[in-house]
């Protein structure tokens, strides 16, 4: 489990992050996906396409030696994008009262345990608001 509830605290321990808040200090508790940015891959791929073509217009290469290298390249760069499945990086985010946000990155594996959890969480919050509600309306 990597959220722990008590009646008044929700406790979080994921690798070697930790951290312990009571209910009252969180303002807001959830999953955020980011998409995965493939800036390094597309920025390779224009630089071997202009060095490719520099070499075929402004050099005195008459046998083509850049083609090999060049497409060896392109080879590399489309294995390296396509060989991890991963296409979203999944975070926790806590912000507090404090205007204090904690922002902890989880494998895509845990994300379904970990939502769960998050649910739970908020359906506690949910019931307390309303017995809280209750209680106010009853004076």
């Amino acid at each position: 489990m990597f959220f722990t509830l008590t009646h008044d605290q929700i406790q979080f321990c994921y690798g070697s992050k930790r951290w312990q808040y009571s209910f009252n200090e969180i303002v807001e508790l959830g999953l955020l996906k980011k998409k995965k940015s493939y800036l390094l891959e597309n920025g390779a791929f224009i630089a071997i396409t202009a060095i490719a073509y520099y070499c075929m217009v402004f050099s005195n290469l008459m046998e083509m030696y850049y083609i090999v290298p060049t497409l060896l390249c392109y080879t590399i760069i489309i294995i390296s994008r396509f060989h991890a499945s991963i296409d979203a990086e999944y975070y926790v985010i806590v912000k507090d009262v404090y205007k204090k946000e904690i922002r902890v990155k989880i494998k895509n594996l845990d994300r379904p345990v970990i939502g769960k959890q998050i649910d739970q969480y908020l359906n506690l919050e949910f019931d307390r608001m309303v017995h809280k509600q209750k209680s106010n309306t009853q004076k």
